[in-house]
């Protein structure tokens, strides 16, 4: 039953996803950036609906007070990343404009990236690390000055449930470089949706948000050291069985 209702949801998006992307590259030459970013998240909000009604698949959210309240106030998120799932889901709950940091392969895929191309996002090329970093900073204060919010995954790829990746500390640059607090969230998305996998399975994913913490006076390391202690400690106590040994089972 897991896999019909796989088969069927990636159905769904890939049907969906064509019109969508079409509408997107052709709207964007006559509205704002801003949006233009409402209606595609208007499709991650139905990406996520679906995921609901066919997979199974709910959210159950905390913390939600810990975001900045202004309606200019910067922040940079920084997620836990095991499945597509919250790529879908951050722009679906957040009630600011997101600006995802990606690298500019993405752009490349059919539909979807031509979207993401029309979009104001930070797209990078890895291969040119100080060059990249340099349009991060410089794309993320313009971004954040409009009152959008810059999301990244610190561990830079999606990571397996009960696991840690290496936590990068380009976030946390970007952060002191921009005078900005980051938010860190923890995320339980391979409790449902497995990394990399076709077959998910129903569930709760819980979504933690935890308080901002300030950039000013941090080196780098030292931020993304306390990003990576609440995260994981926060993983740790969202999905208990998914650290045994940690956990005492």
């Amino acid at each position: 039953m897991n896999f019909i209702r796989s088969l069927v949801h990636v159905l769904w998006m890939a049907i969906t996803v064509i019109p969508w992307a079409l509408f997107v590259v052709f709207i964007s030459y006559f509205v704002s950036s801003t949006r233009l970013y409402w209606i595609c998240a208007g499709w991650l909000r139905l990406a996520v609906n679906s995921g609901t009604w066919i997979l199974g698949i709910e959210n159950r959210i905390q913390g939600m007070e810990n975001l900045p309240t202004g309606t200019k106030d910067p922040a940079v998120l920084l997620v836990k990343h095991q499945s597509t799932w919250e790529t879908f889901v951050m722009p679906a709950i957040m009630p600011h404009p997101l600006a995802y940091v990606f690298k500019k392969e993405l752009l490349h895929v059919p539909f979807f990236g031509w979207a993401m191309a029309r979009m104001d996002m930070i797209h990078i090329d890895r291969k040119q690390r100080s060059r990249a970093f340099a349009k991060v900073v410089q794309q993320g204060r313009r971004l954040m000055a409009e009152g959008v919010w810059v999301i990244m995954f610190p561990e830079g790829t999606r990571i397996a449930r009960g696991q840690k990746g290496e936590y990068k500390s380009g976030g946390a640059r970007l952060a002191i470089a921009a005078g900005v607090p980051v938010i860190p969230i923890a995320v339980t998305s391979a409790r449902c949706w497995p990394t990399r996998a076709f077959v998910k399975k129903p569930g709760v994913v819980d979504i933690s948000i935890g308080r901002a913490i300030p950039s000013e006076g941090r080196s780098a390391d030292e931020l993304m050291q306390e990003v990576e202690s609440w995260i994981e400690s926060e993983m740790h106590r969202l999905d208990p069985e998914a650290y045994p040994i940690a956990s005492g089972q």
